[in-house]
């Protein structure tokens, strides 16, 4: 079946990513846990082997691929078990930076790009805020016209690379007579502004993954800050959700795929009462109850891509799919944790670690019952 969607240079793409996950990644793990942040030259590594540009102007050293180049990717960083990377690297080359590819100038992108996708630039989106979440249009932070340039002001939470990120896009009131969706816009913030810091922030899960509040008191940008239209912000973070949750479908389809497998090993092993785990039915068919959740997930992914790459609004099916995989990969990862009984409990396993990072799915780019709200919209 994933001959009709993928074509060769996607399969060798993923042949590509799976191997520096399986050696590169995985090894290291422990490691980038313990010290709270992925090691910049993982990001570099990254761009050096073409990860960090899949879908960008090869003009600017980036693939070229459509949407399911990005899946790909998505599919086996996941793969990975290990959510705080994945939520680094896939928050940098599939949810922060195409703010700039989609809207920005000529200029800009020529200023930038080059150096995201190589990985010498890590970028990070800032949306939420500490008084709302998913709720876009009641954004605070604001910025205001001095001179020739900005002035902004206001503060942005949760931010994922918030804390080691260099380069930054911000949504900021710009209007504040316009309707709540009318008056916002998105600008570009690098890392040395004046007036501009950060908090690093403690979590439940994604430990590698360095998350951050971020602060701007009166911090002056220059005109050419201004990513995309004035005034237009708003709609520019709606139109990236669609790509945003339909690489996440793509990540949790493969973390989910990964919790199965190291389950699977398990069970077939794992001795009771005289035979393995597998051999008893009512953990079979748990097992394959989770195998059955997962590829229904991949295939709305695929079919969600399909429509993408065809130009056709999928926001009804992303939402679902948001929906949908934060959902079943707390289910499978619950299931999967259950059937290593004890061990499973103990920190230092892997299943454990995933238990933790899953968690943040049904809350993260978009709660469950907002996306259920934009589904109910269009039905």
């Amino acid at each position: 079946m994933t001959a009709i969607y993928f074509t060769e240079e996607h399969e060798m793409f993923r042949a590509q990513v799976r191997r520096f996950v399986d050696e590169e990644v995985r090894p290291n793990a422990d490691t980038w846990e313990a010290a709270g942040e992925i090691p910049r030259t993982v990001f570099q590594r990254m761009g050096e082997l073409g990860f960090l540009g899949v879908r960008y102007d090869e003009a600017y050293g980036g693939a070229g691929m459509d949407a399911f180049g990005s899946v790909v990717l998505g599919e086996e960083i996941g793969r990975s078990g290990l959510g705080g990377f994945s939520a680094g690297t896939m928050v940098h080359a599939d949810m922060a930076s195409p703010h700039l590819a989609r809207y920005g100038t000529d200029e800009q992108k020529s200023k930038y790009m080059p150096d995201i996708i190589r990985g010498q630039t890590v970028t990070a989106i800032g949306v939420t805020e500490p008084g709302g979440g998913s709720d876009v249009a009641s954004i605070t932070t604001k910025a205001e016209r001095r001179g020739n340039g900005w002035v902004l002001n206001g503060a942005k939470i949760f931010i994922t690379n918030g804390y080691l990120g260099d380069l930054f896009f911000i949504a900021a009131r710009t209007d504040p007579e316009a309707k709540p969706s009318r008056g916002i816009s998105m600008f570009i913030v690098e890392k040395d502004a004046v007036g501009f810091t950060k908090r690093k922030l403690d979590k439940m899960g994604w430990q590698c993954s360095d998350t951050a509040e971020l602060n701007f008191d009166n911090v002056e940008l220059a005109g050419d800050a201004l990513l995309g239209e004035e005034g237009r912000g708003f709609y520019q973070i709606m139109d990236n959700f669609q790509n945003e949750r339909l690489v996440m479908g793509a990540m949790v389809s493969g973390e989910a795929e990964r919790a199965l497998e190291i389950t699977l090993d398990h069970v077939k092993t794992r001795k009771a009462f005289g035979e393995t785990l597998w051999d008893k039915q009512a953990v079979r068919l748990k097992l394959a109850d989770c195998a059955t959740r997962i590829e229904a997930t991949r295939r709305m992914v695929y079919h969600a891509a399909w429509l993408d790459s065809q130009g056709v609004d999928c926001v009804k099916e992303v939402s679902m799919i948001k929906i949908f995989a934060a959902e079943m990969i707390q289910y499978v990862i619950d299931t999967c944790l259950q059937f290593h009984g004890g061990s499973g409990y103990m920190r230092g396993m892997e299943i454990e670690r995933m238990y933790r990072d899953a968690r943040v799915h049904s809350i993260g780019g978009g709660a469950t019952d907002v996306m259920l709200e934009e589904v109910a919209k269009r039905l």
